[in-house]
């Protein structure tokens, strides 16, 4: 038994699957290296014998680390009635600590993979002379693998464990990394909806983990700080790529480093233990104690004494859940909210952001449009630590329905601006900043908050489905921006807007404050809150009835 968490069936397995997909994504190195007197251009180069049987490595490699990550299907099979936890109110230690630097590895690597597509496109489309509207797919096939891959690895996530997923994510983004060495832009599309796919679920999961290892007394703000500096990392590991090797190896480089970038969070998997809860939830009880025991603060040894700041209670029973349970019951309003802000976000992100510069410069400020725009990204960068504070200090999920709201305002502010001809400079300036400030608050709660509120059994499905639909709003945005509709800002504007304020209102009604409270204890205020609900239905009811 591994004191870092769960025991693998075949741990030889996964190890020598991690050596296939290693060996089948060096075996596209030589093809690479042979293009170096060509500005490695591999546009139209012939795929290599080593290449093909590096392309057949990377799948049989992946099947052999599933294998090897799959616990024992008989503890899968009786899910468990005792539930483990460390006590909320202990202060963070050094097994906090080192699980909280993993996660924002794990987040910022997470980040830096589709990151790297605007860092990309300029290279490819020169060297495989395609317009830029034929790259730009690359972009809608990349979300529209992340969108998936939200949900496939929740699914996964709340039936094989959250550290699972995890490694396995890391392990297909590590495969992907042969984007670098292919030679037509087709195979590129293939590998770029197969590296979203990989990514799109290693953002919420890592939430999920954190949420049911971090004391309660500390968990929001961490959660909150982890997308953050997480995201903040990523973007900047992508920047910083391509100024310094892009210049030396093309754009081809800044795909492979999904290697060395996935084999990181692979060699830091001893320090990402299996969550206690979910443990717990599947049956799996010695487990659950030996890693809260090292989280108490003790040495983690199976079979040994667990303090008092392990916490032991008895629980119902709950089987993996799925989408369904999502949208029913006492999270389905919380649910729909949620998902209709994520649609909302992406299309402003992913659309109405997207398009900002272009249409600033047809209202006539070409000159500074990019200067705007960059003062107001400063003006942001801020705004991530009053999140914090408040989601941490007032409420969780006011201080989320809020910025919900205030981007909702942002872009109503837009829409009277362009309809009464307020141009000014410092108008456009303010609510574009105000717009920033109020998405990025919006996006660094969102995932979080679907960390905290849902049960175990729902957790990584239901951080997942919120995840995806961020990502969907994007596909949404590329649609009707296709269509026209963001050619129209004002009109663009009030469309999102609507939305927005809805998805406010319904999680500023339905919602609770999760500030501090045990994750126990927010499914039992929601399904008491439901059940008052019930009540007060049947009692008006009943009333009519008698009144009749």
């Amino acid at each position: 038994m591994s004191t870092r968490g769960i025991s693998f069936h075949h741990p030889f397995a996964f190890w020598l699957g991690c050596a296939g997909i290693t060996a089948g994504v060096l075996a596209h190195i030589p093809m690479f290296m042979h293009a170096a007197h060509m500005n490695y251009h591999m546009a139209g180069m012939p795929m290599d014998t080593t290449m093909l049987v590096g392309m057949g490595l990377i799948p049989l490699g992946l099947v052999l680390a599933t294998y090897g990550l799959m616990p024992r299907m008989s503890d899968l099979a009786s899910p468990g009635d005792v539930q483990f936890h460390v006590a909320d109110r202990l202060p963070l230690n050094r097994e906090h600590w080192k699980l909280v630097l993993v996660l924002v590895v794990t987040v910022a690597v997470d980040v830096m993979k589709p990151a790297t597509l605007g860092f990309v496109m300029p290279g490819m489309t020169e060297e495989y002379e395609i317009t830029s509207k034929s790259a730009g797919t690359l972009a809608l096939v990349a979300l529209t693998g992340t969108t998936l891959g939200s949900v496939m690895w929740g699914l996964v996530a709340d039936r094989f464990g959250r550290r699972a997923a995890v490694l396995l994510g890391a392990l297909m983004f590590i495969g992907t990394a042969i984007c670098g060495a292919m030679p037509s832009f087709e195979w590129n599309l293939i590998m770029c909806f197969l590296m979203g796919l990989s990514a799109g679920g290693l953002l919420p999961i890592t939430f999920a983990l954190m949420a049911e290892t971090i004391p309660a007394a500390h968990r929001g703000w961490l959660l909150v700080a982890l997308g953050g500096v997480g995201t903040a990392g990523g973007y900047l590991l992508a920047s910083g790529a391509a100024a310094l090797l892009e210049p030396m190896f093309s754009w081809r480089i800044l795909w492979m480093l999904g290697l060395p970038t996935g084999l990181l969070v692979i060699f830091l998997n001893r320090y990402i233990p299996e969550s206690p809860r979910y443990l717990a939830g599947r049956g799996m009880a010695g487990e659950a104690r030996a890693v809260l025991a090292r989280f108490a603060g003790q040495g983690g040894q199976r079979g040994s004494a667990v303090s008092a700041d392990v916490v032991e209670e008895t629980v119902p029973a709950q089987a993996p859940g799925g989408i369904r349970q999502l949208l029913s019951g006492s999270y389905g309003a919380i649910t729909l909210g949620l998902v209709a802000a994520g649609l909302a976000w992406g299309l402003v992100n992913f659309g109405f952001l997207l398009w900002l510069p272009t249409n600033l410069r047809e209202l006539g400020i070409a000159e500074n449009a990019d200067a705007l725009l960059a003062r107001s990204a400063t003006i942001a960068l801020p705004g991530v630590l009053l999140v914090i504070w408040l989601y941490h200090r007032w409420s969780s999920i006011y201080t989320l329905a809020t910025f919900i709201a205030f981007t909702a305002i942002a872009l109503l502010a837009f829409s009277l601006c362009l309809w009464f001809g307020f141009h000014a400079l410092w108008t456009i300036a303010a609510v574009t900043a105000l717009l920033l400030v109020s998405a990025s608050g919006v996006i660094a709660m969102l995932i979080p908050y679907a960390a905290e509120i849902y049960p175990v059994h729902l957790r990584g499905t239901g951080a997942g489905l919120v995840a995806a639909s961020s990502k969907a709003g994007g596909i949404l945005g590329a649609g009707v921006g296709v269509l026209g509709l963001f050619e129209n800002m004002a009109l663009a504007a009030l469309v999102i807007a609507l939305p927005l304020l809805a998805a406010a209102a319904g999680l500023w009604r339905n919602g609770i404050d999760t500030r501090g409270l045990r994750l126990e204890d927010i499914g039992q205020l929601l399904a008491m809150r439901k059940r008052r609900t019930g009540a007060r239905l049947e009692s008006g009811t009943g009333a009519e009835e008698a009144s009749a």
